[in-house]
């Protein structure tokens, strides 16, 4: 190999060895945001907790029943303080880690790039909290009262206020649950639908970088509707009610990407043609052929020949 072609490889190499140095800079950076953010909801993990259990306690409250978690094991205490600091950390530092990401990326894009791409890294987060707090808001209260709506207190039927005593004849079946199933069972239902509210964004930031349709996405919609039934049945309880919910919500967000999918592929025809770039698509191939083509009556001849 020529000594030219040796500095043409380590010129190459300088940039790409630069970029994994900054990569690992930005990482290292990241780590310790999101351990700083975990170390600071560790020593609130309680009041956050609390604060999970609130969709918990009110449909106990309705039901007149004493709103209590047990712990199984003497460790799950300390578990769920991790599971919730470790949830409250990333949340936290969620700012700092997009604006490392962004910066990372950044300096590759020309600006029209970044012009189309900073709107969609600012509606992500939102996207996700809008997604959680449905969850936290609507969906947790409404699966926790199906779930509880399986106890039985002996031959009343119904639950004894606190207070009063327990006389009553029958088999008693209430809820005593588990600190740790509640919490893993709640960041299940927020995570899941923080996900899913990231459909419009995601869709709509493909259709701008052309790789998905509008009219596609509309030929798609029996499979989008067999795909979201799937994932409902995944990512939620064995719980019908919920299922239902998450699937007209998130084919409702399917509905609004297919619009929003639309709005930025009229806005990119505008602009070509402002541009003078576009040009409009030919007609089906069948049309573009001259029907007044004598080789083309010829075949077409020689076809009804043989049908005859």
């Amino acid at each position: 190999m020529s000594r030219a072609a040796d500095d043409d490889i380590e010129d190459s190499a300088a940039p790409l060895i630069e970029h994994l140095a900054e990569l690992r800079t930005r990482l290292i950076k990241c780590v310790v945001a999101f351990l700083i953010g975990m170390v600071i909801c560790f020593t609130v993990a309680t009041p956050i907790f609390n604060f999970l259990t609130a969709p918990l306690c009110q449909v106990l409250a309705e039901r007149g029943q004493n709103c209590d978690l047990i712990f199984i094991k003497p460790q799950e205490g300390f578990f769920v303080a991790i599971k919730v600091s470790l949830l409250g950390g990333f949340m936290l530092s969620f700012p700092y880690l997009a604006n490392q990401m962004w910066r990372f990326v950044a300096p590759g894009l020309y600006r029209s790039e970044k012009g189309a791409f900073l709107p969609f890294l600012l509606a992500s987060p939102f996207m996700f909290i809008l997604g959680a707090s449905f969850a936290f808001y609507v969906v947790t209260p409404l699966a926790y009262d199906f779930f509880l709506g399986f106890q039985q207190f002996g031959a009343g039927g119904e639950a004894v206020p606190a207070g009063e005593p327990q006389n009553r004849p029958g088999l008693s079946v209430v809820f005593q649950g588990s600190a740790q199933e509640y919490l893993n069972l709640t960041i299940k239902f927020i995570v899941a639908f923080g996900l899913c509210f990231q459909l419009p964004v995601l869709l709509t930031l493909m259709g701008k970088a052309g790789l998905v349709g509008a009219e596609g996405l509309k030929t798609m919609r029996k499979y989008a509707v067999v795909g979201i039934l799937v994932l409902a049945a995944l990512v939620t309880p064995p719980d019908v009610i919920t299922q239902v919910i998450l699937f007209v919500v998130v084919y409702g967000l399917y509905e609004i990407s297919i619009f929003l999918v639309g709005r930025v592929e009229r806005k990119r025809i505008e602009r070509l043609k402002a541009e003078g770039a576009w040009f409009e698509e030919d007609e089906d191939e069948d049309e573009d052929i001259d029907a007044d083509d004598p080789l083309l009556a010829e075949f077409e001849d020689e076809n009804d020949d043989r049908k005859a």
